[in-house]
């Protein structure tokens, strides 16, 4: 899967590590500001086009409709940028299952707004699936943090949002139980030295770190200057200045054994490199050298594969048999090889020749595993 193409570094992740509560709070602290924001279902296509969700589609509606004494539909149609389909979608559930009291004059051909019973409200909190994430993330994690300073520091973010909650007769305990994140294949990282790693990435000092590589099975001392923390997949990694070699590296957090502040300032990359570098292709471990992988996925896998955002630069069409073509940008095979392989006789590489071999070769050696 694609990589965030964000370099800042800061934090954005799940994990449930003290050191990581800090930002996870900050981004409960901007899901908090922006609330009433959420939406509850909308099609792929309408958020790519508009940038609108649909709870804020209704807002707007209601919104315009208290501003004007009476709207055309296409008057509608201009201001939300949505289709005429869409428009009536959005009405019928405003009317039919929320009982907004929206009433249409065929003689003006318009829409007005009629509270003469009551002003009307949108009810509760909808929650988008990225709220609550965010929501549920924070309220996890503050639960693992023994008091102190940082608790003392988070827990009033942790009382409003409770209060929030109580307010629109929600049981935060309730919500806890009801709706769960659940991290697969998370990587332990020892705790000290992601505080320390954390700290030179934000204070842009270099380092020294004892790292594992899985593939070669040997460890070694390296002198890196951190770009950025990555959180992907469920795990940490750092995208790093290897000083030895002159190129940027990704470490996976779970390898560093030892770590050493380096009294230097970190030599500071041009962002544009460094995304051109680590985020322009497939998968955490990237490079300049870009290959394009064509897939061909069968129709019964297609109902979910063409959902699925493998990468910014993806392309995705069905062919006249209905099978699924996606082409993806990659540049180290290993981590894409294993996505391939996952959908077992439901794909098949079209190209390019050396990404075929591969796959081939891993299938033959897996296949041997198993005959007598």
């Amino acid at each position: 899967m694609a990589r965030s193409n964000s370099l800042q570094p800061v934090f954005v992740s799940t994990h449930r590590r003290k050191s990581s509560i800090t930002a996870m709070a900050a981004s409960c602290i901007m899901y908090y500001d922006s609330w009433p924001n959420s939406d509850r279902k909308q099609t792929r296509n309408e958020s790519l086009v508009t940038g609108m969700d649909r709870t804020e589609r209704f807002y707007k509606i209601l919104g315009l409709l208290r501003s004007h004494s009476q709207i055309n539909i296409q008057y509608f149609l201009d201001e939300l940028e949505v289709s005429r389909a869409t428009f009536n979608r959005d009405l019928e559930y405003l009317r039919d299952r929320l009982n907004a009291p929206i009433q249409y004059d065929r003689h003006e051909n318009a829409y007005r707004l009629d509270e003469t019973s009551g002003k009307f409200e949108l009810p509760g909190i909808w929650f988008s699936a990225g709220e609550a994430t965010s929501l549920l993330s924070f309220l996890q994690l503050i639960e693992h943090l023994e008091s102190g300073k940082l608790y003392d520091a988070i827990d009033p973010f942790r009382q409003q949002i409770i209060k929030h909650l109580d307010d629109d007769g929600l049981c935060v305990n309730d919500v806890l139980k009801r709706i769960r994140i659940i991290s697969m294949n998370a990587r332990q990282v020892e705790p000290r030295y992601f505080e320390l790693i954390s700290h030179v990435v934000l204070t842009q000092q270099q380092a020294r770190i004892l790292f594992y590589n899985r593939m070669r099975n040997e460890t070694k001392w390296r002198l890196v200057s951190p770009q950025r923390l990555v959180h992907y997949r469920d795990n940490w990694y750092l995208d790093a200045l290897d000083h030895k070699i002159q190129q940027l590296r990704t470490f996976s957090l779970d390898c560093i054994n030892g770590f050493e502040i380096v009294d230097e300032p970190a030599i500071a990359m041009n962002e544009v490199q460094v995304e051109k570098e680590l985020s322009s292709a497939y998968g955490i471990f990237s490079g300049e050298q870009i290959q394009k992988a064509v897939l061909r996925f069968t129709p019964e896998r297609a109902r979910w594969v063409a959902n699925e955002n493998w990468h910014p630069d993806q392309n995705g069409e069905f062919d006249d048999e209905g099978f699924y073509i996606l082409s993806i940008p990659y540049s180290i095979e290993h981590e894409l090889v294993m996505d391939i392989l996952k959908h077992g006789s439901h794909v098949k590489v079209l190209s390019p020749e050396s990404l075929v071999k591969t796959v081939a070769v891993v299938l033959k050696e897996t296949l041997g595993q198993y005959k007598k």
